[in-house]
C-alpha cells in the first residue's frame, strides 16, 4: 500500500501590502497610545500613480537599507488640530494653552513628532518580522495649501505606491501614502519574534521628557530673579 507523503508547507510570503499593513498598524497603535482615543484605517488599500503631499498638513519621511521607500502622512487641518490638542491633554497640558490652528508651528512640532514615533515603531517591526534593517531619515513637516508631487532621491526598483484612508475618534479623515522597491519577503524557516516594545511606553518617556523640560525652565525663571534681587541688594 502507497504511502502519501505529506505535502511540504508552503512558504509564508510578504508583499507590498504586507509591509504596507504593518506601517498602518504603527499608524493606529502610536496615534492610538498618543492621543488615548481610537484610530483606525481602511480594510482597502488603493494602487496610486505616485504620491505626493496634499493640503493641509503634510508630513513624510525617508528610509532606505534593504529595501528604500518614501512615507507620507497628509491630514487634513481638522484631523492635525485633533490629533495634536488630543495628544498634548493626554500628556497633562492644559487645553486652554494650546493651539487652535493647524498652521502653529507647535502642532507641526508635535506632529513631525509623532510621525517620527510611527515610522521608528514600524523600523522596529520590519527588523523583527522581516529579519532585516531599514533606517530612517528625519521626519519633515509642511503646511500647505495646494498638492505638491513628491519625487524620490533614491535608488528604486519597480516602486510600487499605495494609499490607505484613516479616520479619527471625531472621524476627521487623512491619509497615508507609501511608495517604495517591488520586493517580496520568503520565510525559509519557522523563527520567533521578539515581542514589539509597547506604544505607551514612548509616550510616557516624551511625557517625562516635557515634564523634566518644563521644571528646567521654571528653575531658571527662578534662578534668575533670584540672581536680579541679589544683584539689586533687596
Amino acid at each position: 500500500m502507497a504511502v502519501k507523503k505529506p505535502k511540504a508547507n508552503k512558504s509564508k510570503r510578504i508583499t507590498t501590502e504586507g509591509i504596507l499593513l504593518k506601517l498602518c498598524h504603527s499608524v493606529t497603535s502610536v496615534l492610538g497610545a498618543a492621543t488615548g482615543k481610537s484610530v483606525k484605517h481602511s480594510a482597502m488599500v488603493q494602487k496610486i500613480q505616485k504620491t505626493s503631499l496634499r493640503p493641509d498638513l503634510g508630513c513624510f519621511v525617508l528610509f532606505d537599507g534593504s529595501f528604500s521607500g518614501l512615507v507620507i502622512i497628509n491630514f487634513s487641518s481638522k484631523a492635525a488640530i485633533e490629533l495634536y490638542r488630543d495628544y498634548m491633554i493626554n500628556m497633562g497640558m492644559p487645553a486652554e494653552e494650546l493651539a487652535n490652528s493647524h498652521t502653529a508651528d507647535e502642532v507641526g512640532d508635535v506632529m513631525g513628532e509623532l510621525m517620527n514615533q510611527i515610522v521608528g515603531n514600524f523600523t522596529n517591526k520590519v527588523g523583527k518580522e522581516l529579519q532585516t534593517v531599514i533606517n530612517q531619515n528625519q521626519p519633515k513637516m509642511m503646511a500647505i495649501n495646494k498638492s505638491l508631487s513628491m519625487s524620490i532621491d533614491t535608488n528604486m526598483d519597480l516602486a510600487q505606491s499605495r494609499r490607505v484612508s484613516f479616520s479619527t475618534n471625531q472621524n476627521n479623515v487623512f491619509f497615508l501614502e507609501l511608495a517604495m522597491d517591488k520586493t517580496e519577503f520568503i520565510e525559509l524557516e519557522d523563527f520567533e519574534v521578539e515581542a514589539d516594545s509597547c506604544p505607551d511606553d514612548i509616550i510616557n518617556q516624551e511625557a517625562n521628557k516635557r515634564a523634566l523640560a518644563k521644571q528646567a525652565a521654571a528653575h531658571a525663571i527662578a534662578q534668575d530673579s533670584d540672581d536680579l534681587i541679589d544683584s539689586l541688594g533687596i
